[in-house]
């Protein structure tokens, strides 16, 4: 199941800074950055650029037909699927008779010009911290410098009680706490610049922290530590140097950020690579030193269980047998067949039987590899299902997916986890593992929150006991408030 870097209701999404999932939204979109100069002369160029940077089009753009902005993308989620909106300055179906404050409702507190509540699938307890002269910016260019496209996207019909959208209301009493962004008066500009693109502009927090029993970002010392999302895990962000990008460079960082490659530690994909593709490696390069600037006063919070870094796992070892090249694939991936053997049918070619990659980089080394080396072995499992895919510069990176649609070959959960077992052991963090039922989860879309679980479509006394605890959440909040 592919996923959008969309940040919905469940939670259902994450950047893995190494992993990979296909995604047809990983396709280059046509974008094109202003320059700096642009920016600061123009306004339209200005909000054209925030727009890139808060990567508006991945999710409101259908892959299939490539209009940008139009919407229809399925965001896949636990609670059913939702369809992103147009938002073109189309007048019939998408925002053009929005005035600003209309606009800002809804990409600041998610409230659309009908008086309706959109679902966090739209971002926008991170936008709420924009600053009302980049919403300025941001409305000038959707309705001077979009094309308007007159097509009504499929509409979202989420199963009770979720399709309550007026249950948002207290959800957003409960969690909506930011507001426009203030500068931090002990630090300077680059630092605020920087936390100002990563907590609000590129919303990584939405990916990259955990989340509570009614899928909200937690906060405190829980911010940017990473998060179980879906089939992905979203790093730990913090300075930490085991856990988080303590141990990375500056120039590791923004060559990450920019290309989405970094030889001897990650590759981006899945939704890292689309926020490559369609926003990181836009950015200006003083804003991706203001991005890194922040990202290293990010107080460290370390996994107790994980004893190195991520990317310091492995050597390099010979897996060549005796009988490649003489029998068939299809011998090659029975049922039975052994990680060993699995490994010489389907990824040596590339990765080469010692599992170092290719010299230039361009097929990259499974030693010291974050897929590999990590505290989760989500990322390994979903690069092999859904593929690698992203564009840079123009040049695209692929590795085949050998999950569901497959161009190649097709592996069974059984063969996957045999396979991914086999690359932990030989090549990344020989204390993971996982198990054909593991494999069939993340195939899936990753374990079900609880959330979804109590209030599914087949228990509606559930979906009542959910509403009824929002509800007194949300008026517990608003007496505490008033107090």
């Amino acid at each position: 199941m592919p996923f959008r870097r969309a940040f919905y209701f469940a939670g259902i999404a994450a950047a893995a800074l190494m992993g990979s999932a296909v995604s047809h939204a990983a396709e280059s979109l046509p974008l094109a950055a202003p320059s700096d100069h642009q920016t600061g002369a123009d306004l339209i160029a200005r909000g054209q650029y925030l727009a890139i940077a808060a990567d508006c089009a991945a999710c409101h753009t259908d892959p299939s037909s490539k209009k940008v902005f139009a919407g229809g993308y399925a965001i896949h989620s636990p609670m059913g699927i939702i369809y992103s909106s147009n938002i073109t300055p189309s007048k019939g179906f998408g925002i053009g008779n929005y005035t600003e404050k209309q606009f800002s409702d809804a990409v600041r507190q998610g409230i659309r010009a009908d008086g309706s509540h959109l679902y966090p699938a739209m971002p926008y307890p991170s936008y709420a911290g924009l600053t009302d002269a980049d919403i300025h910016a941001l409305y000038a260019y959707f309705m001077h410098g979009v094309k308007p496209i007159d097509e009504k996207p499929q509409q979202t019909k989420l199963s009770f009680p979720f399709n309550l959208r007026f249950s948002m209301a207290g959800w957003n009493l409960l969690f909506l706490h930011n507001k426009p962004f203030t500068p931090v008066e002990s630090e300077d500009a680059t630092w605020n610049r920087g936390k100002y693109l990563v907590d609000n502009v590129e919303h990584c927090s939405e990916c990259h922290t955990p989340r509570n029993a009614l899928m909200a970002l937690q906060g405190g010392n829980a911010l940017y530590t990473g998060a179980m999302l879906g089939s992905w895990h979203a790093p730990n962000l913090t300075s930490d140097a085991v856990s988080g990008l303590g141990g990375w460079s500056d120039k590791d960082l923004a060559q990450y950020l920019q290309t989405g490659h970094v030889n001897g530690k990650a590759q981006a994909a899945g939704p890292m690579a689309e926020a490559v593709t369609n926003s990181l490696q836009y950015l200006h390069d003083d804003d991706i030193k203001a991005i890194i600037a922040y990202l290293r006063t990010l107080p460290p919070v370390r996994d107790p269980s994980q004893t190195q870094a991520a990317s310091e796992f492995g050597t390099g070892s010979n897996s060549d047998t005796a009988t490649r090249g003489i029998h068939p694939i299809s011998k090659f991936l029975s049922a039975e067949a052994s990680g060993q053997t699995l490994y010489d049918a389907s990824c040596s070619s590339c990765h080469q039987p010692d599992g170092k990659g290719t010299h230039d980089g361009f097929y990259p080394s499974l030693v010291h590899n974050t897929t590999l080396g990590g505290d989760s072995p989500d990322n390994l499992v979903s690069t092999i299902l859904f593929g690698v895919q992203r564009t840079v510069n123009g040049k695209s990176v692929l590795m085949p997916a050998f999950g569901p649609y497959s161009d190649v070959q097709a592996l069974s959960d059984k063969q996957v986890a045999t396979l991914s077992n086999y690359l932990f052991k030989q090549y990344g963090n020989p204390q993971l593992s996982v198990t054909e039922e593991d494999v069939k989860t993340i195939r899936q879309g990753g374990a079900t929150p609880l959330i979804a679980r109590v209030a599914g479509p087949a228990t509606l006394a559930g979906g009542v006991i959910v509403v009824i605890l929002v509800v007194l959440l949300a008026v517990w909040r608003l007496r505490r408030k008033r107090r």
